[in-house]
């Protein structure tokens, strides 16, 4: 399977941070926001990447990733999104000569997890797997309606709806098929004047092709100044966890 990290966008929403640089590329504790997703994907067992950039600081990101060996990707690539504005699928699309008819695993470039998604990468098949997690503030996100006689099957998935049929949010990980290319160009541009990936997950429930999994860990996106505060915060308490616990075992040895 291959990997794609949408990194694109304005950052509008974190202005005036991102004056100066793409928003992927603002510090989480002592990386990056762009060494995350990464991560996660490597640590999923999947090293062919390709990072969709797009505004006035996409050059940003070579000097920072280089070719991506330090991350253990054996192969990294770059598309550019002419469109920042043009919306998830938009994105998506540009990595279709890159997916070369491969499943492909999608990561949001703002998204920070620990969570291991390794099992269902090694598992996958064909369709469409949407990772979900309980979140205080569904109404930022795509939410998913189940079906009340099947809670495991989704019926429908509604962008940032006022009145939330649940308190799940669709995360910035999915994972899809060589359909999802086809998927897209059916498409049409939602009223934000966007290619919608929640209109892409309908499309595989229409045809009943689309799973869900729990994303078992921490995650949040990154995209607003509140969550950038929390993702730093919850990094930076991780890793003086992990560091004063190996200090206490050295004492006691």
């Amino acid at each position: 399977m291959k990997g794609v990290i949408l990194a694109g966008g304005l950052g509008s929403r974190v202005y005036p941070l991102t004056y100066a640089t793409n928003k992927h590329l603002l510090p989480i504790y002592d990386k990056p926001m762009i060494y995350y997703p990464i991560q996660t994907l490597v640590k999923a067992g999947i090293t062919e990447i390709l990072i969709v950039v797009s505004g006035p600081h996409a050059g940003h990101f070579i000097p920072v990733l280089k070719n991506g060996k330090e991350f253990g990707v054996q192969h990294l690539e770059y598309a550019y999104q002419e469109k920042p504005d043009g919306g998830i699928a938009d994105a998506l699309l540009l990595a279709e000569d890159f997916a070369d008819n491969h499943s492909i695993m999608t990561i949001l470039g703002d998204n920070t997890t620990d969570a291991d998604v390794s099992v269902p990468v090694k598992n996958f098949e064909e369709g469409a797997l949407i990772f979900l997690k309980k979140v205080p503030d569904p109404k930022r996100f795509g939410v998913p309606t189940f079906d009340p006689r099947d809670p495991s099957k989704i019926i429908e998935i509604i962008e940032k709806p006022e009145k939330p049929k649940s308190d799940y949010a669709v995360t910035g990980l999915y994972i899809y098929d060589k359909n999802v290319f086809k998927y897209i160009k059916q498409c049409k541009p939602s009223y934000r004047g966007e290619l919608e990936i929640t209109d892409v997950n309908n499309i595989y429930i229409k045809n009943k092709a689309l799973v869900w999994a729990e994303l078992n860990g921490y995650w949040l996106d990154a995209g607003t100044h509140e969550t950038l505060f929390a993702a730093n915060l919850y990094w930076a308490n991780k890793k003086r966890t992990a560091l004063l616990e190996k200090l206490i075992k050295e004492t006691v040895r």
